[in-house]
């Protein structure tokens, strides 16, 4: 077969390189560099980071793993320096976990990942993140608390926002 026969066959494929290539960043065009995993401690927070380390494995992605540290109410102003501190030892926690999982799966397989911790509102902060990072894609778990349902979780206004895709580990 000759090459024009070929490129007929290929639904009349143009000469390589006459393509226009779109301007500037585009998100997922050329398949995830960086996959936002939320991590918060919950059990569906966990599957999420799994799952997303499995996303980040295959794609051969960066994995980014954020715990956003919960900002003071006025409830809790009092007792500010102790809720402060208690919410870095959640981090630093965290964190530990997180490498423990990748000594005991090294032999299995490896994804490259960063911890990533700030203070503020959990949305708030993951958009920030995957604003920042460029993040392809974003992975987070269903929301394990009640009032959620009334109020919108932070799965739900990640997905109303539309600026990545999200995926809501259960």
């Amino acid at each position: 077969m000759s090459n024009e026969s070929d490129a007929e066959a290929l639904g009349g494929a143009e000469e390589p390189g006459t393509a226009a290539a779109p301007a500037g960043f585009e998100l997922g065009t050329d398949g995830p560099k960086v996959i936002l995993a939320g991590l918060d401690g919950s059990d569906s927070s966990w599957r999420a980071t799994a799952y997303a380390a499995g996303l980040a494995r295959r794609q051969g992605a960066l994995l980014a793993v954020a715990y956003v540290q919960p900002v003071l109410g006025a409830a809790t102003a009092l007792a500010g320096a102790a809720v402060e501190e208690t919410t870095q030892e959640i981090a630093d926690e965290l964190l530990a976990a997180l490498r423990d999982a990748e000594q005991r799966m090294k032999e299995v397989w490896r994804v490259e990942w960063r911890f990533l911790t700030l203070r503020g509102d959990p949305y708030y902060g993951l958009a920030k993140l995957a604003d920042e990072l460029r993040a392809d894609a974003v992975v987070v778990g269903v929301s394990e608390q009640a009032g959620h349902r009334v109020i919108g979780s932070v799965a739900v206004r990640l997905v109303k926002a539309g600026r990545w895709p999200v995926t809501v580990v259960p």
